[in-house]
């Protein structure tokens, strides 16, 4: 056998990494076309645009039905991150595709579904870099003069809502995080919004009810997708993968209003649960709600969108963005 066809990381139906470098993506590759001139279901119109060229950092849009209606009108900007482990999927994933133009419609809000680049070819913090780019690239867009037209015309950067599924979750998190940290000039360190949608967390000792036997696919699988994301640079307590690790952070967080939602049969039930408990107890002064669906898998919403759980859920986000306070923004004076 050829050394170099050596496999060192095989995950069934998911990602095969080979000695070579070789990576064989085993789902998330199949994509669909946006909808410039509207989805005939919920007549919301999509397209691809580079957010930012230096960074080479793209993302789908989508800009509700409703814009046509009332052209000076602006929305809510939901920044969205899908998710697939950091590994795999893009934001013309047809799961991702449909979950965007639903949430989209639903709020109804400007959706901007980020890709980023992808582990292993570009382990973490790679992923968190792109999504903070693409943070500082929306909120410009969204001046008058802003480069991209749906975002100048639509969008409103005092509502911007950071939100994300799995992998995405962690990625809305720590791009609030790192914006109380570092702040955007002529904007501030604060967006309006965090969702978290059954968020990726993990962590060294066990939390809750959770087996550390029954995480992921099967045994220990948790620990590899990590070492996998980000290289093996960053241990399971680091606060990128285990913000309980950090409540100093926590309370930092870079929003006043935050959404945790779950599902009973998640892998990470129970760290959304004690995501949503440190919130509360870190001194973070912001509104938190927490949403849990019983009997469903992790991000089941995404997977069988057309199920009545999923409109639930789909509904409660949607709220959480409308109800979503103003925040200040320096450029818009």
């Amino acid at each position: 056998m050829d050394p170099s066809s050596e496999i060192v990381y095989d995950m069934p139906g998911f990602i095969r990494i080979h000695k070579s470098g070789r990576v064989e993506r085993l789902q998330g590759t199949e994509t669909v076309p946006p909808s410039p001139s509207g989805d005939p279901a919920n007549g919301v119109a999509s397209k691809d645009v580079v957010l930012d060229p230096a960074a080479n950092v793209s993302a789908r849009l989508y800009l509700p039905a409703a814009a046509a209606a009332e052209p000076g009108k602006k929305f809510p900007v939901v920044v969205y991150f899908h998710g697939g482990a950091f590994v795999v999927h893009t934001s013309a994933s047809p799961i991702y595709h449909k979950y965007a133009a639903s949430l989209a419609a639903a709020a109804p809000a400007v959706v901007v579904s980020v890709d980023y680049r992808l582990a292993p070819e570009h382990p973490l913090p790679a992923a968190y870099d792109d999504a903070f780019a693409a943070l500082q690239a929306i909120v410009a867009a969204c001046r008058p003069d802003g480069a991209e037209p749906w975002l100048a015309a639509h969008g409103d950067a005092s509502r911007v809502v950071l939100a994300g599924g799995s992998a995405g979750a962690n990625m809305a998190h720590n791009t609030a995080i790192r914006l109380r940290k570092e702040g955007i000039e002529g904007y501030g360190d604060k967006v309006s919004g965090v969702a978290l949608l059954h968020p990726y967390f993990w962590g060294t000792e066990p939390v809750g009810d959770e087996s550390p036997d029954a995480a992921f696919f099967f045994p220990g699988d948790m620990e590899r997708v990590w070492d996998v994301a980000c290289g093996g640079e960053f241990g399971r307590d680091h606060p990128y993968i285990n913000p309980a690790a950090s409540p100093q952070e926590l309370r930092q967080l870079g929003s006043g209003r935050v959404l945790v939602t779950t599902a009973g049969l998640c892998w990470f039930v129970e760290r959304a649960r004690a995501y949503a408990k440190g919130m509360k107890a870190c001194g973070w002064a912001g509104e938190l709600e927490f949403y849990e669906t019983r009997g469903k898998k992790h991000t089941y919403f995404q997977f069988r969108p057309d199920c009545d759980d999923a409109a639930k859920e789909l509904a409660v986000v949607a709220d959480f963005v409308r109800r979503c306070l103003v925040c200040f923004v320096w450029f818009i004076r």
